[in-house]
């Protein structure tokens, strides 16, 4: 296991660019909505390969290749903004009516910069009972603990996050 200090962690990593951008007013060095609205159609085609991949793997493994993944491309919201949605859906889901499995890359019309998300994803189950199993979740409780501080700092603002509050070099 490797020390915290022998390297920033990538979801760490993002998480403090996603922070300085709401400090600066900028996203990746994009300052207007033209332009960042090129950078989300940019982030769109280098997501998607890994959105796809990932489908694939729960059509393979839980759906057993009975499922369709649709790649829905850019799209502009009735907000105004931007979406791109991924989405396996499979012939028991579509027969119950739920929604798909999915991924949405979005760009509301009134927010400062994209976001990813689920359809439905709010909670997930601890089925842990060994050490491997509890190994395993590693990437799951990175994600929780990203994605709960991305949320306190919706709920409050980027000045909750020291390392966003100091600029490097302080």
């Amino acid at each position: 296991m490797t020390s915290a200090n022998e390297h920033e962690h990538a979801y760490l990593s993002s998480l403090k660019r996603h922070f300085a951008d709401l400090r600066d007013g900028t996203h990746g060095g994009a300052a207007t909505r033209k332009e960042k609205e090129e950078l989300f159609h940019r982030a769109v085609e280098l997501l998607a390969p890994y959105a796809n991949v990932v489908l694939a793997e729960v059509d393979h493994t839980m759906l057993l290749e009975t499922g369709t993944v649709e790649e829905g491309g850019v799209r502009r919201t009735p907000d105004g903004g931007l979406a791109a949605t991924w989405a396996l859906s499979w012939p028991e889901q579509r027969a119950v009516r739920i929604p798909p499995i999915s991924i949405i890359a979005h760009y509301g019309g009134g927010f400062h910069h994209p976001h990813v998300r689920g359809a439905t994803v709010t909670e997930w189950p601890l089925n842990v009972f060994t050490a491997g199993q509890a190994a395993a979740e590693v990437p799951l409780l990175r994600s929780i603990a990203a994605g709960d501080l991305h949320n306190l700092v919706f709920r409050a603002d980027y000045r909750i996050v020291p390392a966003t509050v100091r600029r490097e070099g302080e």
